[in-house]
């Protein structure tokens, strides 16, 4: 028993640490400087606040959710509450 503690503590103490990557991206606009839609807002203070949407999409769904895209980001409705807004990504460089 002795010799498979002074193995199984040799083998503890000779494991490498971990080691991890960095990984740096390019990011776009920060979600913070883009004014959108919060979460809660009515269609009818999206609408007067950012005007008419560019594309209104059907509902779907129950409750029903509906989707309005603006240039800058789109914006989930349930019933006729801000669900989530999401913003456009811009395509990636070539």
């Amino acid at each position: 028993m002795p010799i498979l503690r002074i193995l199984l503590s040799f083998a503890l103490g000779a494991t490498t640490p971990a080691l991890a990557e960095t990984l740096s991206t390019a990011t776009g606009t920060p979600a913070a400087s883009v004014d959108h839609p919060n979460r809660g807002s009515t269609m009818a203070t999206v609408q007067n606040r950012f005007g008419e949407p560019t594309q209104r999409h059907a509902t779907v769904g129950s409750p029903p959710i509906t989707r309005w895209d603006y240039p800058r980001f789109s914006v989930y409705f349930e019933n006729d509450r801000v669900l989530h807004s999401v913003l456009v990504r811009s395509a990636p460089a070539s």
